[in-house]
């Protein structure tokens, strides 16, 4: 598993462990306990060199904790809090998913409609391709291409001409692969649709009914209050974010400023119907079909990952882009949510450290996918094995924080007391 992401991993299942499982008397007893997710997060901070990071847990849409680590600008010394500001990445596809199923909602949009309906110049292969499919990653849509140029700012209309040009990856409807590319698109049908820029209809349709103040459109060259700086590691040390040109800083893949008490918020709306009926956020999170009607091996939904952790059904999404990395978990059946942000964004695994200017082209493949993606792409342990490392972490974190014996870890040899062997068989 990747460093980064294990520690963000490793923050929202210790923290969502703790929150989850603890009963009245222990939390009475964790009251007077040692900060141990505060010690831990900080512990993780300095090893991975992450400047800033805003925590969020929130419970049955109430928050439970809010709080910022370490420094949202390092070269001013600007420490990060709840108001902190920081880009979503791929987070911010669950926006578009929204803004899509309102249109659904009022029978302007049709989830089985063929893209061709509202791009009639489109290719001839659009014509196979729904509106369903590019929801839910289906739709042989891919990513940016190699040569992409992000520092050119481009118009909508070529941003669409651009997506044209590139085939379809595979025939609609029988395979999932993450598309950045699909999203821009569901962003600009939103456009053609309504008649407004799709940030616009979030801002009108979601944002200001919600209060969510910070949440808008990136822009480098407005005055945002509270805003984070982007950095990446360049040979150990600290680098400020690539630019990239404006209009690439609009698309529908994932491009919003937001906090983690604009989140709070957010989450809190979707315990109820003031966005969207119940029916479709079930539809939403439910893993999409494929057209030989199995679920998509990813277990991808509308702008939201769908599994089933220890008997728990969770939804989650993560985003990556310029800088920032991003993750939203909600136990959706137990109403609690874990929410972490942070403002340090780390090459691939397997690529050199990015140092020339042409550097967000040449990462294009890379761009807003979500760190579970980036996960599954490298050499790493064993499922299993990762999973009782990550549940062994989050019964060490609650039980350090309720004064409890330790567990053993896990390692060579028997595990005391255990009676058993990890999962792998290797340890």
């Amino acid at each position: 598993m990747h460093s980064r992401c294990a520690v963000l991993a490793t923050i929202f299942f210790s923290t969502a462990a703790f929150t989850l499982f603890l009963t009245p008397a222990d939390a009475q007893n964790a009251t007077a306990a040692p900060d141990s997710v505060g010690d831990y997060v900080r512990s993780e901070m300095q090893k991975q060199h992450i400047p800033g990071l805003s925590l969020l847990v929130s419970k049955d849409g109430q928050i439970v904790r809010a709080e910022g680590f370490g420094f949202a600008n390092v070269e001013l010394q600007v420490p990060v809090k709840p108001e902190t500001v920081f880009q979503s990445g791929s987070v911010g596809k669950q926006f578009t998913a929204t803004a899509a199923m309102m249109l659904v909602e009022e029978g302007k949009v049709a989830l089985d409609d063929p893209l061709t309906k509202y791009f009639p110049d489109a290719p001839a292969s659009w014509k196979d391709v729904t509106v369903r499919q590019l929801l839910s990653h289906t739709a042989g849509f891919t990513d940016y291409p190699e040569k992409f140029d992000f520092r050119k700012d481009w118009t909508e209309d070529e941003l669409l001409k651009m997506v044209e040009a590139v085939p379809l990856a595979y025939p609609p409807g029988t395979k999932w692969d993450y598309s950045n590319l699909g999203y821009l698109t569901l962003g600009i049908l939103i456009h053609r649709v309504t008649g407004e820029f799709y940030g616009d209809f979030l801002q009108q349709r979601i944002f200001q009914p919600l209060e969510m103040r910070t949440t808008r459109i990136i822009s480098e060259a407005d005055i945002v209050p509270n805003r984070a700086a982007g950095y990446r590691l360049v040979k150990g040390g600290l680098k400020n974010q690539e630019w990239v040109a404006p209009m690439v800083n609009t698309t529908a893949d994932g491009s919003l400023y937001f906090s983690i008490l604009d989140l709070a918020k957010w989450d809190a709306a979707l315990y109820g119907e003031k966005l969207l009926k119940r029916s479709s956020l079930e539809v939403m999170w439910t893993p999409a079909r494929l057209k030989d009607g199995s679920p998509n091996k990813d277990g991808y939904g509308f702008g939201w990952f769908i599994e089933n952790r220890r008997g728990h059904r969770v939804v989650s999404h993560d985003g990556a882009w310029q800088g920032f990395q991003t993750t939203i978990t909600r136990y959706v059946d137990d109403r609690l949510t874990v929410v972490v942000l942070t403002n340090l964004r780390t090459p691939s695994p397997g690529t050199s450290p990015p140092t020339a200017p042409t550097w967000p082209g040449r990462q294009s493949n890379r761009r807003r996918v979500p760190l579970i993606e980036r996960r599954r792409s490298q050499p790493r342990e064993s499922a299993p094995c990762a999973r009782e490392r990550a549940r062994s972490s989050a019964r060490r974190a609650t039980n350090r924080a309720l004064g409890r014996p330790p567990i053993a870890r896990c390692g060579p040899g028997p595990r005391p007391g255990a009676g058993r062997r990890h999962p792998c068989g290797k340890c």
